[in-house]
């Protein structure tokens, strides 16, 4: 799966999916991770609602995460069938919580 972290301009800090200047993108099969690339999504200081410049960005990823993520944003990425995540911190921090989520959430029961 792809995983698209929206981050501030310094690629450290998770950011809002609006106004994230940026998108980290990764690859995880399940087992490790693995970085792809760094994404641009340029917005315009001071203009509202630029989530949609969001959007083209990262149409190919299949879970995004966020430190937060507006109101018409999230139905229209549901909508696309994306998994969002609203995290805060670091990207390592994000992106470590998440696959230990994921991973304790698809390991088999043992009765």
């Amino acid at each position: 799966m792809k995983i698209a972290i929206a981050s501030s301009d310094n690629e450290e800090y998770v950011e809002h999916f609006g106004k994230a200047q940026k998108f980290i993108i990764y690859e995880f099969d399940g087992e490790k991770v693995e970085f792809i690339e760094i994404r641009n999504s340029p917005k315009v200081p001071g203009e509202k609602h630029q989530w949609g410049k969001s959007l083209n960005v990262i149409k190919d990823s299949d879970v995004i995460i966020c430190m937060q993520i507006g109101i018409n944003a999230k139905p229209a990425l549901k909508k696309m069938d994306k998994t969002v995540v609203e995290d805060d911190g670091t990207i390592d921090e994000v992106l470590g919580r998440y696959i230990k989520h994921y991973k304790f959430m698809n390991k088999p029961l043992k009765f």
